[in-house]
């Protein structure tokens, strides 16, 4: 089965985490690091998961899943145990069209959590469709020792650019092939930077059609 690659928003939406052992706490601060709404459900939590729930970073309800538990909410995550209860998670998500996820059986996920690198905003997922999370570990470390560490800061100055181009050019295939120019020159965010003279210098010689009145 094709899957649909997407980076989804979640930051202030209602996520909840059937589950607070080993394998729940990895998806729950992944869930976290997107600013999500995070439940945790789960009669025992592993200490990690008690201090977040104690300094208010996310809701414990110190107690078994029951259904009904996933009414409101956006994205759901089953990671007990215990195979019949992640089953059960994943039904009642089906049931109420959400997006679920059952940690290690893939017959009953919706969706997956990918390997992924970070340098600030850049994310790069890699995904086996379940068939082998040791090969998407693996080739996470491969990609991340290749990329620069400034790599995120190259690209906070690269958006920054962009954001200044997009306000002078037009939409056109002259402004398309600049910002592609632009992603593969040295960016930094000094005025005197070579790369924003170069868009400057171009949009001094491709200057805007006046409006008419």
């Amino acid at each position: 089965m094709d899957l649909f690659p997407i980076f989804l928003k979640i930051a202030g939406r209602p996520c909840i985490v059937v589950g607070a052992g080993n394998l729940a706490e990895a998806k729950i601060d992944s869930l976290l690091a997107a600013h999500a709404k995070v439940t945790v459900i789960a009669p025992e939590a592993r200490p990690r998961v008690v201090e977040m729930a104690a300094a208010g970073e996310l809701e414990w309800l110190r107690r078994k899943y029951v259904e009904g538990d996933l009414l409101g909410q956006f994205l759901v995550v089953a990671a007990t145990d215990n195979p019949v209860v992640n089953r059960a998670v994943f039904r009642e998500a089906t049931e109420k069209n959400l997006l679920c996820n059952a940690v290690d059986d893939p017959p009953f996920c919706d969706f997956y959590f990918p390997s992924v690198v970070r340098r600030g905003d850049l994310q790069i997922a890699i995904s086996t469709a379940g068939a082998s999370p040791a090969l998407a570990q693996r080739l996470r470390k491969e990609i991340n020792s290749q990329l620069p560490l400034d790599v995120g800061d190259w690209l906070t100055n690269l958006g920054n650019l962009r954001r200044e181009v997009t306000q002078i050019e037009p939409l056109n295939e002259e402004r398309k092939w600049l910002l592609h120019q632009l992603a593969q020159r040295e960016v930094c965010g000094y005025e005197a930077c070579p790369s924003r003279l170069l868009a400057r210098e171009h949009a001094l010689t491709n200057p805007l059609p006046e409006k008419k009145s």
